[in-house]
């Protein structure tokens, strides 16, 4: 008698569709990107996959959900994209009530579960990759992978064998080849599936990687026909004080017990043991800063018209907007720079929407104010922060049009999945910069 299947529950994205998960377990919280395709009840049926399950719920609350377009899942959704994957994890931690979780992100997943502990330090405890890469485009040629993509459009669900030598060219005898075809073809639409390996061989995460500051285990098997494992060493290696971990043979997917517990058992043991952060992690983690300035229109010309107490009252109300802001977002202001402000955040989403807020709330004020935001690694120094990343933080205030906030591509490229619009505000030449900066307009709501 099989045991009973955890409850599925759905959660909703801010895409607009529906998205299933489960919970099992106690523990850690390890919220699982799916990699491929995946149907939550086909997998759990599955005695191997639900063997899987079990070792990684054994010691940890295992969450695992169906991508958008698969499984359980909305099945009529938009083409999908890595901002889409992202917002699917931001919805199942949401539904969680979960200030911070660990995240296990196998082969396709792993993207998906770099990015997000990239873009969201606060939210990662821990990470774990296995059979994962950072860059889709170094998986195989472009003729390999345009055929790959025309496999899986004339042969989805039917155990081809092109596919399965790919995933587990060592397996033993035909079920884990009847498995595949199984859960190919409850799990997608052809099109869904073929649509979803385009976007596997496009993704390119590679420079969030430095960005990474929660402790980090990767896992690789050192045969990986899928995914080589030179690209597990290169993804080990870009991670602030990541382990990695070569485990023999060529089965990217597991294809025995034996298998199973090769991969889950180091992976389960780390990601339910007491949180180490390593200090290069940490450094990256208490180093990497984006930092916001404000700067007031014409404080001069404002003197000059209203009289130094009117002015000096405007300049307070600013004071008071910017910092209320500041604080709302979880920022810190490192200064007062007379004419305005200049503040820290640990996020750049949380610093691009405190300079939006700024603005909503100075809207219809005496005098407008300019906003420039950068990240960066700056030196810290006794609460101050000094470098180049300021000072192009300072230098992107300057050319900001008052009333408007400007941001650097670092910034913008970190908010990718926000919910936040940016407009090309053109490259542009800044004094004691050699190479031109691209910067954004922020588009910031009424």
């Amino acid at each position: 008698m099989l045991p009973m299947p955890p409850e599925i529950r759905f959660c909703r994205t801010t895409d607009g569709y529906n998205v299933a998960y489960s919970v099992m377990g106690s523990g850690p919280i390890v919220v699982a990107p799916p990699g491929w395709v995946s149907n939550l009840e086909q997998l759990w049926d599955e005695p191997l996959t639900r063997a899987g399950f079990e070792a990684l719920s054994a010691r940890n609350t295992y969450v695992r959900y169906d991508k958008g377009g698969t499984g359980l899942s909305d099945r009529d959704i938009p083409r999908p994209t890595l901002d889409t994957l992202l917002h699917e994890v931001e919805a199942v931690i949401r539904a969680l009530d979960a200030p911070r979780v660990n995240l296990l992100g196998s082969s396709q997943g792993a993207p998906t579960a770099l990015a997000f502990a990239a873009r969201h330090p606060a939210a990662v405890e821990r990470l774990a990759i296995y059979a994962g890469f950072a860059n889709g485009r170094q998986l195989a040629s472009k003729s390999v992978q345009q055929s790959m993509i025309s496999t899986v459009r004339a042969h989805w669900g039917m155990g081809s064998r092109a596919l399965a030598d790919l995933f587990m060219p060592d397996a033993a005898d035909t079920s884990a080849l009847e498995m595949f075809a199984r859960v190919q073809r409850v799990s997608a639409s052809a099109e869904v599936a073929a649509d979803m390996l385009e976007l596997l061989y496009s993704t390119d995460v590679s420079e969030l990687l430095p960005m990474i500051s929660c402790p980090t285990l990767v896992v690789h098997r050192e045969g990986d026909r899928a995914v080589r494992s030179q690209l597990g060493r290169q993804l080990a290696g870009s991670i602030p004080g990541a382990r990695l971990l070569l485990l023999p043979g060529r089965n990217h997917a597991a294809t025995t017990p034996e298998e199973l517990t090769e991969v889950y058992g180091p992976i389960s043991d780390f990601l339910a043991g007491p949180v180490e952060t390593s200090p290069a992690a940490a450094a990256t983690a208490e180093s990497f800063h984006t930092i916001l300035f404000t700067d007031l229109e014409s404080s001069t010309a404002l003197t000059q018209r209203v009289g130094d107490a009117a002015a000096q009252d405007v300049l307070h109300g600013h004071n008071d907007v910017v910092r209320a802001a500041v604080a709302h977002h979880r920022g810190r202001e490192v200064k007062h720079t007379g004419d305005g402000i200049m503040a820290d955040f640990s996020s750049s989403e949380a610093a691009v929407n405190a300079a939006s807020e700024i603005q909503r709330r100075l809207t219809g004020a005496e005098v407008r104010v300019r906003i420039g935001v950068n990240a960066g690694e700056p030196i810290v120094e006794d609460g101050d922060l000094f470098g180049t990343a300021v000072q192009l933080a300072a230098r992107i205030c300057d050319r900001a049009e008052p009333g408007e906030v400007l941001v650097s591509n670092v910034v913008r490229e970190l908010c990718a999945g926000k919910m936040l619009t940016f407009e090309n505000a053109g490259t542009q030449t800044i004094k004691g910069f050699a190479e031109p900066v691209q910067l954004w307009r922020v588009v910031v709501p009424e």
